[in-house]
């Protein structure tokens, strides 16, 4: 006899409409799905182009898998693509509830262990410890670094940033509800708001999500309203991603200092922040608290997971004075699916609920 799994296997699908298989990982508690296999081709000449086309053309895929009911409104994603630099072994456009990102610290720590893995990237010589993954992210090339034994991956991962700066420091924002609030501004491969909870009423160590969303998400439109954001590379860079809320411990210390950073469309990040801490660490060393190779720890506000990060060397993007950040973090596997799609789903491309 049959079993009732044999009899239904696989789920009644769409014949046109491959069907969507990932895995699931998180870094720190931020999750991220990997496309596998199911997107269709993202065509374009640069990976910035390819992350237009995708937006203009497959953001179907993106709403399958980042909202309900095959994901929710606090999902992350990552479809893999080809990269047209030489160094490169992968190329990643990042996905979330609102859109398309140029830089996931979280997402890159996963990635790197996920490159390993599933073969992206040569196996290590025999007795190597960390193996390296060249990572194109729409913000630019990314050095990831692996852990591993016997060609697996194994304990954290670090990588290496784009060129992280200072945009603005000290900044006088008026953010409705809350008065003229001082706001500093950082790049880590996406700009930040930064501002202190307790400048915003706030304890963010025991604030309730709700408050931290609210008070940060109007920060981001106060700053994009009353502060123009540029990129001396692209304007497809120069946008605001979100606003962190720290503790305001900037100030070097071996005590984790903790923040929480509201992105995309009031999407709450679960980790540290991996391009959060980047740019965090090149606002500490702009403002000479933290010396060239001197680690902090950033703890996540919402999960109590900590990463950590340094800057490691002096470079120049345009004419600002940036630094290379490396950061530290762990990432797991949680999982696989095969996503399916009915034809006559009227709910088929996703929806979310606020």
């Amino acid at each position: 006899m049959k079993s009732a799994l044999a009899v239904l296997w696989p789920p009644p699908h769409d014949p046109g409409t491959p069907a969507l298989s990932v895995v699931d990982m998180h870094s720190g508690g931020e999750p991220l799905r990997i496309v596998l296999a199911g997107c269709p081709e993202v065509v374009g000449p640069t990976l910035l182009a390819k992350r237009r086309y995708m937006r203009q053309h497959l953001d179907h895929v993106r709403r399958r898998l980042m909202f309900e009911p095959r994901g929710h409104r606090d999902m992350y994603g990552a479809v893999l693509v080809q990269s047209e630099l030489p160094d490169a072994h992968l190329g990643v456009l990042f996905l979330h509830n609102e859109g398309y990102s140029s830089m996931c610290g979280h997402a890159v720590l996963a990635l790197g262990r996920f490159a390993l893995d599933f073969g992206l990237v040569p196996v290590p010589p025999a007795g190597s410890r960390e193996a390296r993954v060249n990572i194109h992210c729409p913000c630019g090339l990314v050095a990831a670094f692996v852990e591993c034994e016997d060609g697996r991956s194994r304990g954290p991962v670090r990588f290496h940033s784009v060129p992280a700066f200072v945009l603005a420091t000290d900044l006088m924002v008026d953010v409705p509800g809350h008065g003229k609030v001082v706001v500093d501004i950082a790049y880590g491969g996406a700009f930040y708001a930064f501002v202190s909870a307790e400048k915003l009423g706030l304890d963010i160590c025991s604030a309730k999500t709700r408050d931290v969303v609210d008070a940060a998400s109007a920060v981001t439109e106060a700053v994009k309203a009353q502060f123009k954001i540029n990129h001396p590379d692209s304007e497809d860079l120069a946008f605001l991603y979100g606003t962190i809320l720290t503790d305001g411990k900037d100030a070097y210390t071996e005590e984790p200092t903790t923040n929480i950073c509201v992105f995309a469309d009031e999407q709450v990040d679960r980790s540290p922040t991996g391009s959060g801490v980047t740019a965090r660490i090149a606002l500490q060393y702009h403002k000479g608290l933290l010396a060239l190779n001197q680690t902090r720890a950033f703890k996540s506000g919402a999960t109590g997971s900590v990463f950590t990060g340094k800057a490691v060397r002096e470079v120049k993007c345009g004419d600002f004075k940036a630094v290379i950040v490396e950061v530290s973090g762990q990432a797991h596997y949680t999982g696989t699916a095969s996503f399916a799609v009915e034809v006559d789903d009227p709910l088929k491309d996703g929806f979310l609920l606020k």
